[in-house]
Parts: C-alpha cells; sequence; structure tokens
C-alpha cells in the first residue's frame, strides 16, 4: 500500500496512445465500446454520470489511438459510514478496453489516473464490484460480503383486504422519500454506503434496473430495485419498508410485475423486509463467497479517521486504556495509536516491523487489513482462518476495536 501520486493529464502512453479526459464528442465512441465490452445499458449510464453536474466530464477518463477510444474508466464519489463516522470514498467504475488493446497496461494507466483523482478529492478508502482477482493486481483486496440473492419459494400471500399493493414506478418527486426509507434500513449496520443525491437521479433514467415504490395514502411507504426478465428470472434488490404491511405489498406487487418468471431477493439481514419474508424465501446458503473489493491507499490516514469508531468501540466495552496504546503492524510498517482517556491520539507512523514484540500489538498482513476494518469476521475470525492475522497480548482491547461487522452497500451497478 503505498500513497497515490499525482497524475497529470494529458499523458502519453507507449504506442501513440494518449489518456485524457473525456471530452463530448468521444460519448459515443465511449458507448460502442462499453456496449461492446460490457452491457448495452453503460452506454446511457456512462453519459447520465459526466453529464450531471455532481459528476461530470472530470469523472471519465479515456485511452486514445488517434480519434479511436480504446480504453475508460469512470470514478465515482462514494461516502462510507462506520460508527457515525463519513469516509469519503471511491468507485472505479465502467471500466473497458478495446480486445484489439488489451495487455498494453491501459486498465493499468486509467486505475493510476482513479486513484489520483480519487485521492485529490479527499477520498480516504475505494470500493468497488469487479471481475474475480484482476482488481487485487491493483491493489484492491477482497473484504465486504455482497448479499446473498435467495428464490422466492412461493406466493407471497395476500396484502389483506382491500385493493392490490399501490406499486409503481418511482418518479422524480420521490427521490426525498427513497432516500429517507434507505436511510433508516441502513441504521442497523455497522458499516454502510448509500446513494449519493446524483445516483438516485441517475437510477430514474437507467435501464439495468427499475426503481419500484409501494404508496399508500398518497406517501411512498416501500421501495426496491427490479431488473429485466432475463432467462426466466429477474430480482428484487435494496427492498425497504415503513411498516409490515408495506414490505408484504412491496413483495406481492413485485412478484406480480412477472409472475411466470422466477424471482430472485437479495437478502438484507436484519432490514424490516426481511424479517417480514422470513420463510418465503430459500436461505440454502450461497455455494461460493461474493466479497466488494476494497482498496486502502494511505493506512496512516484511514487509521486516524477511525480514532473516533475506536474511542465508541472501547467505550462500549467498558474498557478504559489511557495509558496504553494500540501497536498494529502490516509487517511492511506499523503504527501506533495512543488511547487517550477521551478519544486515542493521532496516528504514529513507523517502519519494517516482523514482530509486535513483548508488549503484544496486532499483526495483519496488508491483504488483510480491509477485512479486518470493514468485513464480517473481526480480528477473532480473520485470526482463525489467516496465519498472518493475528493479536498478541491484550485480547480483550483488541477484540472490542476490531469486532465483526455487518455492512450494506448500494451501488449505481448491482453485484
Amino acid at each position: 500500500m503505498t500513497v497515490d501520486e499525482p497524475f497529470a493529464l494529458p499523458t502519453a502512453l507507449p504506442g501513440g496512445l494518449l489518456l485524457r479526459e473525456s471530452r463530448p464528442e468521444d460519448e459515443e465512441r465511449i458507448g460502442a465500446l462499453l456496449t461492446e465490452r460490457g452491457d448495452p445499458g453503460d452506454a446511457l449510464d456512462h453519459r447520465l454520470v459526466v453529464e450531471d453536474p455532481d459528476a461530470g466530464r472530470s469523472a471519465s477518463a479515456v485511452v486514445v489511438d488517434g480519434d479511436r477510444v480504446v480504453s475508460t474508466a469512470t470514478l465515482l464519489d462514494e461516502e462510507l459510514r462506520l460508527g457515525g463516522v463519513r469516509l469519503p470514498a471511491g468507485q472505479v467504475d465502467m471500466v473497458a478496453t478495446d480486445g484489439e488493446y488489451e495487455g498494453r497496461g491501459l486498465v493499468r494507466a486509467l486505475l493510476r489516473w482513479a486513484h489520483a483523482r480519487s485521492a485529490a478529492r479527499g477520498h480516504v478508502v475505494q470500493v468497488m464490484i469487479g471481475i474475480p482477482y484482476f482488481y487485487r493486481l491493483f491493489g484492491y483486496e477482497y473484504a465486504i460480503d455482497i448479499p446473498v440473492s435467495r428464490p422466492l419459494l412461493t406466493a407471497p400471500p395476500a396484502v389483506g383486504a382491500g385493493d392490490a399493493p399501490a406499486l409503481r414506478t418511482a418518479r422524480a418527486a420521490d427521490l426525498p422519500a427513497l432516500a429517507a426509507l434507505q436511510e433508516q434500513a441502513q441504521r442497523g449496520f455497522d458499516l454502510a454506503m448509500g446513494h449519493a443525491p446524483a445516483r438516485w437521479r441517475w437510477l430514474l433514467a437507467h435501464e439495468a434496473s427499475t426503481l419500484r415504490v409501494v404508496e399508500r395514502a398518497g406517501e411512498v411507504v416501500a421501495v426496491g430495485r427490479t431488473t429485466p426478465v432475463d432467462d426466466g428470472e429477474f430480482h428484487l434488490v435494496e427492498a425497504a419498508a415503513a411498516d409490515e404491511r408495506a414490505a408484504r405489498e412491496l413483495l406481492a406487487g413485485v412478484a406480480a410485475l412477472a409472475p411466470e418468471a422466477r424471482l430472485q431477493v437479495v437478502h438484507r439481514p436484519g432490514t424490516l423486509p426481511a424479517t417480514v419474508w422470513h420463510g418465503l424465501l430459500d436461505d440454502t446458503p450461497r455455494p461460493e463467497a461474493e466479497q466488494y473489493y476494497v482498496r486502502i491507499p494511505d493506512p496512516a490516514v484511514l487509521l486516524d479517521r477511525l480514532r473516533p469508531v475506536f474511542r465508541q468501540r472501547l467505550a462500549a466495552a467498558g474498557l478504559d486504556r489511557a495509558d496504553g496504546e494500540l501497536l498494529l503492524s502490516t509487517y511492511r510498517a506499523h503504527y501506533r495509536i495512543p488511547l487517550g482517556e477521551r478519544e486515542p491520539g493521532e496516528v504514529v507512523t513507523g517502519g519494517t516491523m516482523q514482530g509486535t514484540g513483548p508488549g503484544g500489538g496486532v499483526g495483519v498482513a496488508p491483504d488483510a487489513l480491509a477485512a479486518l476494518l470493514f468485513g464480517p469476521y473481526g480480528l477473532e475470525g480473520l485470526s482463525r482462518i489467516r496465519p498472518d492475522v493475528y493479536g498478541r497480548g491484550d485480547e480483550e482491547l483488541h477484540r472490542a476495536l476490531f469486532p465483526p461487522l455487518t455492512s450494506d452497500l448500494l451501488t449505481y451497478y448491482l453485484p
């Protein structure tokens, strides 16, 4: 893990290629490339981002060969919330390279641009969804569980006497209510990432999913995103509801959209819909692991941002370590955080430390740090599956500072 260096645009690449910010005249070519290498809806999604004032053309970069766009990537602004602390984050998305130009380091160059831009925008972490393994080559590691999709086992029960569920497509006027419903749904999670205001606008217009709402007496009481029917099935994701009736109406209304298709519901444990729908969805464990990628460009900066979280955890555990410190070694470097009475002190960075010494501390391999800080295992769970993750000395302190976390991330594209 290294601090990202500034990256000037435009910059020349080998073979006469040029990496630069995208321009309006590139849009048709970018759309064609994204459609060819990804999904037809990606062209519209890219245009929604770069034409929105909250993102703009500077959010996207291209590699060109003359006037031909041969590779592209986009950086989105995100925000993670952990224990009340807001962590500015970036997400690299809409990455594509022309097949004739693969293997020439173009994605690596675009990611250098994206990470430098992310740092300039004050992001302290990056998250993304990506193809297996590939992004580990660029400093990303798997860390946060992606929620499982569960098939609907049986038709939802009737919602009670009265009319059919008032399910409809969302409108722009609904967006404040949708954001409030999602904020309420995410309060029960340790780690959350919501939709930024700009992305709510994009979601109304893009084609990969449709925002559906349940309306009662003129008030929006439930929301979810549905995907088009594909190969006999479709999905309901990001479900949130104000009450049990609204949750039942949402599920019944969505199921009625395509009764001949198989409905898959993305499970958000602990939310009201998940509780109300218990027993209606297949809870067979997933056959494979699925996780979001996370990249930590500068551990010291991130640990410094997390000092209020550490103080909250110590207080919740009833621990007083006013004269102590947290020592965390990533082997290539180590970090000391004094545990003051009111708030842990500033992070002090040191060099290589293979072991934490007689006083003990936490050892964590660099590629497991994101999982330790954001993942579902905590220090205790990680230490059982990773020999290069351990806690020595004050085990009670370490368990309190690095517990297992629940998480809920909302993204532009669905995992």
